[in-house]
């Protein structure tokens, strides 16, 4: 409970201007309208936008053939066969959205290609009626990216080829990073208008790997490109390491929508959600579901339900990430764990265990 501890100090210095009586938050309709272009959402328009969706839940989606997101978007390797195939599987537990995530080396490669492999994405992900939440930036694993051929993956290890996003020190130098500006603005712009798309989710994990505030100048900077290009669909970034104020602050600041990652057990989440509704805004989980650290399908995502905030748990298909496998447990030759940290399902499209996936399609009223 340390790290709530910590976060309800940040919710102090942070929360008190969401945390307001439904009054206060009323705002006039030329407020609104004064707030509507390249401006944070209101909480009340955030709130309409979540009503018109049902129930979010769904998964982290890369395809089984994919070690990382280059390997899934560059166009030697982009696989709409497995794709159509894998999010079949989804649609047929009930799930309508899938977080994605881009990488901007692929962009940079093929500007053109890279957007109508997202098109043909997102064509195949409509097909099985899901809606999709792309990731531009990331600060998690492998600090170095190289397009062509990707590695191969490191038995028994997680995540062993997954790549960060600008990388590491290009992150951390705004000469470098501003020179993903056309990066962003191209693709928002691209796809500002389409339906397909639920939520921007701008920068996964800032602060990673060691990173902390050097993270935020990005941070900022992505938030002042995305809201000038003023797409349709909600902007975001999610919460997830509760004692690094700064970033939070911004982030929760920032957002059109709360989203929040957590692998916590039920007691823990549960309280977590409370500290976030004093936001006013709707809540989506954005990662969940680590078997071994007792946050499962079983406990979590009725909890989720119930709350009415959306559930996207990590991965789907057993595959070349190896996220069957635990963060800080590696089993280097490869073996089979005792349990499965994350996935849905194994490569053949059987379930890993049918009590889950009958309980996520019963919740998904399937």
């Amino acid at each position: 409970m340390t790290k709530l501890l910590l976060f309800i100090s940040l919710l102090l210095t942070c929360g008190s201007a969401y945390a307001q009586t439904p009054k206060a938050r009323t705002k006039s309709p030329a407020s609104s309208a004064a707030q509507a272009v390249g401006q944070r959402w209101t909480a009340e328009k955030a709130q309409a936008w979540y009503k018109a969706h049902t129930w979010i839940s769904g998964a982290n989606f890369t395809p089984s053939t994919a070690i990382n997101q280059l390997e899934m978007w560059q166009a030697d390797t982009f696989d709409p066969a497995t794709i159509d195939r894998e999010l079949g599987l989804a649609e047929g537990i009930g799930f309508n959205t899938m977080r994605v995530f881009l990488h901007s080396l692929a962009w940079k490669q093929d500007p053109k290609g890279f957007k109508a492999r997202i098109n043909a994405y997102l064509a195949l992900a409509d097909k099985h009626h899901i809606q999709t939440m792309f990731v531009f930036f990331d600060d998690c694993w492998n600090k170095q990216a190289n397009t062509g051929a990707q590695p191969v993956p490191k038995p028994g290890i997680h995540n062993s080829g997954w790549l960060q996003d600008p990388g590491d020190p290009a992150s951390r130098d705004s000469a470098t990073f501003m020179a993903l500006k056309p990066y962003v603005q191209d693709v928002l712009s691209t796809f500002k208008h389409d339906k397909r798309i639920l939520l921007w989710d701008l920068y996964n994990e800032p602060g990673n790997s060691g990173k902390l505030t050097t993270s935020l100048p990005l941070l900022r900077n992505v938030f002042a490109w995305a809201r000038a290009v003023n797409p349709d669909q909600p902007l975001s970034v999610g919460l997830w390491a509760w004692d690094f104020q700064a970033l939070n602050t911004y982030q929760a600041q920032h957002s059109d929508v709360i989203t929040y990652h957590s692998y916590d057990e039920v007691a823990i989440h549960q309280r977590l959600i409370e500290l976030l509704e004093t936001h006013g805004r709707p809540l989506i989980c954005t990662e969940y579901m680590a078997r071994p650290r007792n946050s499962r399908f079983a406990t979590i995502m009725p909890m989720l339900k119930t709350q009415n905030v959306g559930a996207i748990n990590w991965g789907l298909v057993d595959g070349k990430t190896n996220t069957k496998y635990q963060w800080d447990t590696p089993l280097p030759d490869g073996s089979e764990p005792a349990e499965w940290f994350h996935e849905v399902f194994r490569r053949d499209g059987t379930p890993y265990r049918k009590e889950e996936t009958e309980l996520i399609q019963k919740l998904n009223g399937k």
